[in-house]
């Protein structure tokens, strides 16, 4: 049963619905028309909030603490983890700061994507949050596009390697360095015209001399660049030929293979690379000549081959040091063998400088972040590692 007060609302509303209904068509039309604006302008407002307020809020908690990612093109896993690895690299990021100094102070807004040292710099920015992006997954074609520019045709859908692809980027920095006169042209009038901004009081003295160089900056090599020096002994004379440098981006240290399936410190791969070897039928010029004074006078002595020692050495540090661990490496029958490491344990390589396959009994540990400590007294060990392999 229902109470009055109940069957009076329901009374009272029959009679409202009958009064409507009994009202002309005009007014009825007038009535579901106002209501109909109404309603769209309710929903036009609640829309634009959300457009506005709502996906905002929503980015900014899911990003926070985080670091954009970068989209797979198709097969672009091997650029994608070398700019990753390179974000991670405060001191390449500064040079190419250094290195974009010339751009922006010649032109206003340097054109997008022309220079590869400009577009590097952005996406690595970008990838270790040091410039502020709106979108949280990051498109790396412009890389592959501007390196078209420098005559590399990659393909963003064909494997690669990410080794490979790393010589790119510090060959085409160095064609881009070069291509920068050391010294300002004589027909550069505008150049050569061109003064510091400084006041009458600041200058002591104008000389008339050499054009003005340009800036340091072009001159500077990259932090992955080194140098490696290499001699020759003769065995039997005991003859040293010169010194010979040569430059190198990153050492790729190939594994002994009496050790595949072990523990391995990279002192081990260090000492290794730059162990001596002994190099065979090599023509010695001292010997040649000694051959030469215990002959007769206009007898012709044929070139005296002999075995050379050839010792390799780290001549020059770079500023980062960047290794390459080759997995490919041929049996003695000629058949290539590659090693498939599951894990490579580079926390414990951080504070013992080793790495283990996955043959090591070691291979199930999980992996955990060193402290700062320990990764500090760590690189400062591995220095003074290398810096007496590059003495030895």
């Amino acid at each position: 049963m229902l109470s009055s007060r109940a069957q009076a609302a329901m009374t009272a509303a029959d009679r409202a619905i009958q009064r409507f209904l009994r009202t002309g068509a005009a007014v009825r039309y007038k009535v579901m028309k106002n209501w109909g604006v109404i309603g769209g302008l309710a929903a036009a407002l609640a829309a634009g909030i959300y457009v506005i307020w709502g996906p905002i809020t929503e980015r900014k908690k899911r990003r926070k603490g985080l670091v954009p990612g970068l989209v797979n093109l198709g097969n672009t896993c091997f650029m994608n983890s070398l700019l990753q690895g390179l974000s991670a690299c405060p001191a390449f990021i500064k040079w190419l700061e250094e290195f974009t100094t010339q751009y922006t102070r010649d032109q206003k807004e340097p054109p997008p994507h022309q220079y590869l040292s400009l577009t590097l710099l952005h996406l690595l920015k970008a990838l270790s949050c040091q410039e502020v992006t709106d979108d949280e997954v990051l498109d790396a074609s412009c890389l592959l596009d501007v390196l078209r520019m420098y005559r590399w045709q990659i393909s963003s859908f064909e494997e690669q390697d990410a080794h490979e692809l790393f010589h790119v980027i510090t060959s085409s920095l160095e064609d881009e360095r070069d291509r920068q006169p050391r010294v300002t042209h004589l027909f550069d009038v505008h150049s050569l015209e061109q003064q510091p901004e400084i006041t009458p009081k600041q200058i002591t003295c104008r000389t008339r001399g050499s054009p003005h160089p340009t800036s340091n900056h072009w001159k500077s090599q990259h932090p992955f660049h080194g140098r490696l020096t290499s001699n020759m002994v003769c065995k039997h004379c005991e003859h040293q030929s010169p010194v010979r440098f040569d430059t190198f981006d990153s050492l790729s240290l190939s594994i002994p293979a009496a050790t595949w399936g072990h523990p391995l410190t990279l002192d081990h791969c260090l000492h290794h690379f730059i162990s001596s070897e002994s190099v065979r039928d090599v023509v010695c010029d001292n010997c040649t000549q000694i051959e030469a004074k215990g002959t007769l006078d206009g007898e012709k002595v044929e070139h005296q081959r002999t075995t050379f020692v050839k010792q390799l050495k780290l001549g020059k540090l770079p500023q980062c040091l960047c290794i390459h661990l080759q997995r490919l490496s041929w049996s003695s029958h000629g058949t290539p063998l590659k090693c498939y490491w599951h894990l490579v344990d580079r926390g414990q390589g951080c504070q013992e400088t080793s790495c283990h396959t996955q043959d090591s009994p070691r291979h199930n540990q999980e992996l955990s972040g060193p402290r700062v400590s320990s990764v500090q007294v760590e690189k400062a060990r591995l220095c003074r590692n290398v810096s007496k392999l590059a003495t030895a």
